[in-house]
């Protein structure tokens, strides 16, 4: 009887310790997934339950059962956290859970480039397929509660490159841009140079956003904002192309004509009116504000394109003259205002 019961009690053992080997042999295989791996999108409101099952209907989780029960077990079903989860072999079930508690989600990026306006960075955040577009347009109140105080939205956003995952909006991009843009400027204006013609750092940011549309050489910022600092600083009107164009807005076509040149009506049209336009014309980059900030000394306080990407500096009206005959008047076959793109 007693052999019996050992002989009972030695099957039941191995029975167990075999079943315990299957279990977590099935616990640790690697979920089915191709070699490139797949999205898994958890959205808001969805069980860890719900995940799971769905899973194991498309193939990629053949023991659902498992991870919900050691789920349940653990309190780990209450600490999934949603959103886009990119699968990558070899994931088991354990590892799926640990990522979906973990909340590292899919990041994708969109870049904000130097130079643009906030109407062109609204339409790159619309072109982007995993953002979701809310804004209406540079005038949407949204944003015009965001920039508070100032009145205007232009120019207060950084050109930058920002990372977001699956469902952000171009709100909350444009919320971290001018959040970034304030702590830059601050920084910047705290070491600014002395006897500079701002009273404020938004002062500056209006001239960075001028220098940044003058000219793509990072070898020239300091130079062209050294000549419109002394302009300011003389007396005399910036007369800047970039400006008027800027208060043209959407019906310029590509060329700058005298009547646009003669609107006292257009409020950016530095040829008319005198000191800094009321607001930027583009978003400034990091070394644009600098620029503003530190411009170059000097006695120049003209400048006309070369041609060549770059342009010429000139002290004296008789000299600026001179470079624009040269340079404007008798233009080269391959004459370009602004520098050549890099390969």
């Amino acid at each position: 009887m007693i052999r019996k019961l050992l002989l009972l009690f030695l099957l039941l053992l191995l029975a167990a310790i075999l079943a315990g080997q299957e279990l977590e042999r099935r616990w640790q295989s690697p979920l089915v997934l191709p070699a490139a791996g797949a999205l898994l999108e958890v959205a808001p409101g969805d069980s860890l339950r719900a995940v799971a099952n769905r899973l194991h209907r498309e193939g990629v989780l053949p023991y659902p059962g498992m991870l919900i029960l050691y789920a349940r077990w653990t309190g780990a079903d209450q600490q999934i956290r949603h959103g886009e989860y990119r699968l990558l072999p070899p994931l088991t079930a354990p590892g799926l859970l640990e990522l979906l508690r973990s909340g590292k989600v899919v990041q994708y990026q969109v870049t904000l480039p130097e130079g643009i306006t906030l109407r062109q960075a609204l339409a790159i955040l619309a072109s982007q397929e995993h953002l979701v577009p809310e804004l209406e347009g540079p005038a949407d109140a949204r944003l015009l509660e965001l920039v508070k105080p100032y009145q205007h939205p232009e120019g207060l956003f950084f050109p930058d490159t920002y990372q977001f995952s699956r469902g952000t909006t171009d709100f909350q991009v444009l919320q971290r841009a001018h959040r970034k843009l304030l702590q830059v400027l601050e920084a910047q204006w705290q070491g600014r140079a002395t006897e500079l013609p701002y009273e404020t750092p938004y002062e500056a940011l209006i001239m960075a956003s001028i220098i940044e549309r003058e000219t793509g050489l990072p070898e020239e910022r300091e130079e062209i904002a050294g000549v419109f600092v002394r302009r300011l600083q003389a007396g005399m009107r910036l007369q800047t192309d970039p400006t008027v164009i800027y208060g043209v807005g959407d019906g310029f076509d590509g060329n700058l004509r005298r009547s646009d040149l003669d609107d006292e009506d257009n409020a950016y049209n530095t040829y008319r009116r005198d000191g800094l336009p009321p607001t930027p014309i583009a978003l400034p980059g990091l070394d644009s504000i600098r620029a503003a900030l530190h411009p170059s000394a000097g006695t120049a306080l003209y400048f006309v394109a070369r041609g060549d990407g770059g342009h010429q500096f000139s002290a004296t009206l008789a000299e600026h003259e001179a470079a624009v005959r040269k340079f404007q008047l008798q233009r080269r076959q391959d004459y370009r205002s602004s520098p050549r793109q890099k390969p």
